[in-house]
């Protein structure tokens, strides 16, 4: 999706929010009244912020919470506005910079720029200016939100979409090859999904699509367990730090709740693998992905509305309404 198309976008739940992120401003400077002025002007203004005297204080204040938007002094003693702006760029590369100074002939835009601010204002500077830029800044940060939110997101059921899931698994699998924890993939497929488009138009399909995707986020673990779009009518689940026995009540309870919703003959077939690591990365994730794939794909010819669990060298495990035969 292009910046173009964001006016354009109406089916996309994060379209119609503010995209407004709370603020968490940091102010530093080592004259106790400019800190003064700020704090007084940016609490009318409604944001949060913190106060530091010196550029090693900041980093301090940031290392035990990052701020959104960092307003500093070019001329401080121990650390000066120059050296901890490259500092904040190099750590902290979301936090945006204002820089201000009273020596313009000392430090250029350019300067402050090529260090990593993407604002100047020069002392003594005028609230209305500081509310301008500031305002400015906020503006380009929800822009930008917007459009991360958007390459992350299935515009129609605002699940994560398959680029994330390439990116997130390879995270994954690496933290669990490093930690040792256990690590499984759900692959889930709507059953009959065609029929009910052939018969009752894409418009019906979206609106079951949706109620999956709602019933994925339910059905699994809040802040654990991470739900995608795979592509059409297939999602999947990334279930970390869990037993089989664990993934099995995740998988049940999806399809449980599934058949509960108002979605005519359409059910769900499950798939789930388990990561194994030998050392070859790519190869693992590349397996996990086939091997939740092929358990799915017996689930649905066992005749759908099931969960298998692949086993290495056989069909699978079958969990569900019906046995699996072969």
């Amino acid at each position: 999706m292009t910046p173009t198309d964001l006016r354009d976008c109406t089916v996309c739940p994060s379209c119609d929010e503010t995209d407004q992120e709370t603020q968490h401003l940091l102010i530093v400077d080592d004259d106790a009244a400019i800190l003064e002025l700020l704090a007084e002007f940016l609490s009318g203004l409604g944001h949060e912020f913190r106060v530091a005297n010196d550029g090693l204080k900041a980093i301090s204040l940031l290392e035990q919470s990052p701020a959104t938007i960092v307003i500093t002094d070019i001329m401080m003693p121990n650390m000066d506005g120059i050296e901890l702006i490259k500092n904040i760029r190099k750590t902290w590369p979301d936090t945006d910079i204002m820089a201000m100074t009273g020596y313009i002939r000392d430090f250029t835009y350019t300067d402050v720029i090529t260090a990593g601010a993407c604002d100047f204002v020069q002392k003594p500077f005028r609230l209305d200016e500081m509310e301008a830029k500031l305002n400015r800044i906020i503006r380009e940060r929800g822009f930008r939100n917007k459009l991360k939110r958007l390459s992350a997101r299935d515009c129609l059921t605002d699940l994560f979409n398959r680029r994330m899931f390439d990116e997130l698994l390879e995270k994954e699998t690496e933290r669990a090859s490093r930690q040792q924890y256990p690590l499984f993939l759900i692959m889930i497929d709507l059953d009959n999904f065609k029929r009910l488009n052939d018969c009752f138009g894409h418009r019906e399909g979206d609106r079951v699509l949706k109620i999956l995707a709602r019933v994925l986020t339910a059905s699994t673990r809040r802040n654990v367990d991470t739900v995608f779009r795979y592509g059409g009518d297939e999602f999947t689940v990334i279930v970390p730090q869990a037993d089989s026995g664990q993934v099995r009540r995740i998988a049940e309870r999806i399809r449980y709740n599934y058949l509960k919703e108002n979605t005519g003959q359409t059910c769900l077939s499950l798939g789930i693998a388990q990561f194994r690591n030998t050392g070859d990365l790519r190869h693992d994730i590349n397996r996990l992905i086939q091997e939740a794939d092929e358990a799915m794909y017996a689930a649905k010819e066992s005749g759908g509305n099931a969960v298998v669990l692949h086993r290495d060298g056989a069909r699978g495990i079958l969990w569900g309404s019906r046995a699996l035969n072969g």
